[in-house]
C-alpha cells in the first residue's frame, strides 16, 4: 500500500515537473519575441514622451505666445473688441495653418467668428467644419455657429445637427440649451415642420422659460400644422 502512496506521489511530482519543463522550454523558445515586445514598447513610450517634452510642448508654448498677440490685435481703445479686425484675422489663419495643437484649433474658431461677422460665410465655415469643439461653454457656441453658417449656406439639415450637437455639449446650461434649441425650431419652421417646431416650443417651456413664455410661438405653430 505504501508503495502505491508513493509511486503515485512521485507520477504527481514527474508531472509537475514535465509541466514546469515545458513552461521553461517554451519561455525560451519565445524569449527573443518577449524581449523585443518589451523593447518595442519601451521606444514607443520614450518617442510618445519625447514628442511630448521637445516637439509638443515648446509648440504650443509658442502658438499660444502668438495667439495672445492675435488677441490683442482685437482690442481697440477703451478694451473694446473688434470682431472684424483684419490684422487679427490675418495672425489666426496663420497660427490655424501652422499648428495642430490646441492654440491652432482655437485660432480655427476665432478666425471662423471674425469672417462670419465680416459676412464670409463660406470661408468661416470651412474653419468651423474643421474645428474640434472645446470646453462646455466654447464648446457649444462654436456648434452654434456652425448651425449659423449652414442655415446661411441654406443647408438646414446640417444646421439642425449642429444645433442638436451644441444642445447635447450644453450639458443642459440653461442659459444655452434654450436659446440653441429656438434656432433649431426657426430652421424647422422654414421647413414647414410645424409639429416638430412645436413641440420644441413646449419644451422650452416646460424646462426653461415656464408657462406662457413661447405663447405667440406655439398658437403659430398650431395654425400653420393645422393647415
Amino acid at each position: 500500500m505504501a508503495k502505491k502512496k508513493n509511486k503515485e506521489t512521485r507520477t504527481k511530482l514527474e508531472e509537475i515537473n514535465d509541466s514546469l519543463s515545458g513552461i521553461e522550454q517554451k519561455f525560451e523558445q519565445h524569449k527573443n519575441i518577449i524581449y523585443w515586445t518589451v523593447m518595442a514598447i519601451l521606444i514607443i513610450a520614450l518617442i510618445i514622451w519625447a514628442y511630448f517634452k521637445f516637439i509638443y510642448g515648446p509648440n504650443l508654448e509658442k502658438a499660444n505666445e502668438e495667439l495672445a498677440k492675435a488677441d490683442k490685435e482685437l482690442i481697440g481703445y477703451g478694451g473694446m473688441m473688434k470682431p472684424d479686425s483684419i490684422a487679427a484675422l490675418k495672425d489666426y489663419e496663420k497660427i490655424a495653418k501652422n499648428y495642430s495643437n490646441d492654440a491652432g484649433n482655437l485660432a480655427k474658431l476665432k478666425a471662423a467668428t471674425i469672417l462670419y461677422a465680416q459676412g464670409k460665410n463660406k470661408e468661416a465655415l470651412k474653419y468651423l467644419e474643421d474645428y474640434s469643439p472645446k470646453g462646455k461653454v466654447v464648446g457649444p457656441g462654436s456648434q452654434a455657429l456652425l448651425g449659423d453658417c449652414y442655415v446661411n449656406a441654406k443647408q438646414l439639415d446640417k444646421a439642425i445637427a449642429a444645433y442638436d450637437k451644441a444642445i447635447k455639449l450644453a450639458d443642459d446650461n440653461k442659459a444655452y440649451v434654450p436659446s440653441f434649441m429656438l434656432k433649431k425650431a426657426n430652421v424647422l419652421h422654414s421647413q414647414k415642420k410645424y409639429d416638430e417646431e412645436l413641440a420644441i416650443y413646449k419644451e422650452i417651456e416646460e424646462n426653461y422659460y415656464g408657462p406662457g413664455a413661447l405663447d405667440a410661438e406655439i398658437e403659430r405653430a398650431k395654425t400653420l400644422g393645422a393647415k
